[in-house]
């Protein structure tokens, strides 16, 4: 009966257990759909701190470290912190900004400082979620989900041309992206079974042998930072400035925003239900402490990644135990560093290839979850007006609407379509009547 119960067909169910053999490649597919994008935002957020390339190279290494715990915690919650949910963690695209900015006005130890206030801020407001859960309707949620798709957009096609690099955009990388993103289809037609969703990441491992014959891949940095080495706690002494911690509590809310758009998208595209809002609260409170463990590890805050939404809602593969595999590779990433570096050493065109109908997918899933609310005119308004203002706000740099704002205002707002489309969306759905449609003349 215990054989029985362990089957591979568990992976399209959130628990059971799946061969622990056959479940790896499932959830390092997830790993490898995420792992370099965790990584850069330390990069450029360490070198606006003025920090050497030896101090960058042991953050990278905790950021794997704590992006591996966080996810577990979300996994398998520790109290009410965590949704026990397939949600991946990782360190978030949303803070670079600001977080820049802070560690340029006034050092690094200030960022982590600002980061630890501000994930006590977000978990403390997650465990309260109950008390402002009814202001994300479904068409707020709608919507913000399907603004996290349309921004991602760009990271996907940027990704596809080679990423922040000298050649981006060279035929070499047009080339790579196209053959990952060939075979992640043509894998995805053909293949039988459940090896039908692991197309990523064969598409991950057909271009990145491409990739070293095209000699995109520098091996020899794999066994550059040894072989073993563990985390190092408190690499920094957390400084506190008033400033810096209003502005990063600020862009905590932007995060909370596009949290409950990945968790609402993985459970209405994961599990075919609604969220409930348990699940919100331990999402969002797994997001707060999280971070605030990871400053205590020289770390910016870790959040859920919408890569890997987009995976599940290709793959249909929800499985706790499977994702949990996931999290004890790239927990292993952080304890060795040849592991970690052979992750990093993906190219991102074979990443973009694979990611960018990823992306597409999470939009789709929000088209999905408009329908699902219902097309009233109440419905439509909300969705169009937020969606318009969003993108159009933000989408072009020569329209810089932002520029007679404060600078922390342009910070949040100018570049970061989510939080425009999340405020709109909650403004309007609070001061629009309850009934716009139009009543049938009665004869």
């Amino acid at each position: 009966m215990e054989n029985k119960s362990c089957s591979v067909n568990n992976i399209y169910q959130l628990e059971g257990r799946v061969p622990l053999l056959k479940a790896i490649p499932f959830g390092l597919q997830h790993i490898l759909a995420m792992f370099v994008a965790n990584l850069t935002p330390i990069t450029i957020i360490a070198a606006a701190g003025g920090l050497s390339q030896a101090e960058i190279a042991i953050l990278l290494q905790n950021a794997m470290f704590i992006a591996g715990i966080a996810t577990l915690i979300q996994l398998y919650p520790v109290w009410k912190i965590g949704s026990g949910l397939p949600i991946v963690m990782g360190v978030s695209f949303t803070f670079v900004t600001v977080l820049c900015t802070v560690a340029a006005n006034y050092g690094y130890p200030a960022v982590m400082g600002a980061v630890l206030v501000g994930g006590i801020f977000e978990g403390t407001l997650g465990l309260l979620a109950k008390y402002w859960r009814k202001l994300i309707s479904p068409i707020v949620a709608a919507s913000v989900v399907t603004a996290i798709g349309m921004s991602l957009f760009t990271v996907g096609a940027r990704s596809f041309g080679g990423g922040y690099t000298e050649d981006f955009g060279s035929a070499q990388n047009l080339l790579l992206g196209t053959i990952t993103l060939a075979v992640c289809l043509g894998w995805n037609c053909f293949a039988k079974g459940y090896l039908k969703q692991l197309s990523v990441l064969v598409g991950l491992i057909v271009g990145y042998i491409v990739a070293i014959f095209m000699g995109k891949v520098d091996l020899s940095v794999i066994f550059s930072g040894g072989v073993v080495s563990l985390p190092k706690i408190l690499p920094y002494t957390p400084e506190f400035h008033a400033g810096a911690i209003v502005s990063v509590c600020i862009i905590y809310l932007v995060s909370a925003a596009e949290t409950i758009g990945d968790t609402t998208a993985m459970v209405s595209t994961g599990l075919n239900r609604d969220i409930e809002s348990r699940e919100i609260s331990g999402s969002l409170a797994c997001d707060g402490y999280s971070s605030a463990i990871s400053s205590l590890l020289g770390c910016p805050p870790v959040t859920s990644f919408s890569q890997n939404v987009g995976l599940i809602a290709m793959t249909k593969v929800v499985n706790r135990f499977t994702i949990m595999t996931g999290a004890g590779c790239m927990i292993l990433a952080g304890l060795l560093p040849p592991v970690g570096n052979f992750f990093a050493s993906l190219p991102e065109s074979v990443l973009g290839g694979c990611t960018i109908m990823m992306f597409g997918t999470i939009m789709t899933s929000g088209m999905q979850m408009v329908a699902k609310a219902g097309f009233t005119q109440r419905n439509i308004t909300i969705a169009a007006l937020s969606l318009a203002v969003g993108t159009g706000f933000t989408a072009a740099s020569e329209i810089d609407l932002w520029r007679i704002f404060p600078e922390m205002m342009q910070s949040v707002f100018s570049a970061n379509v989510v939080a425009v489309v999340f405020v709109v969306a909650i403004v309007l759905n609070l001061v629009l009547p309850k009934n716009m449609d139009l009543e049938k003349i009665e004869e």
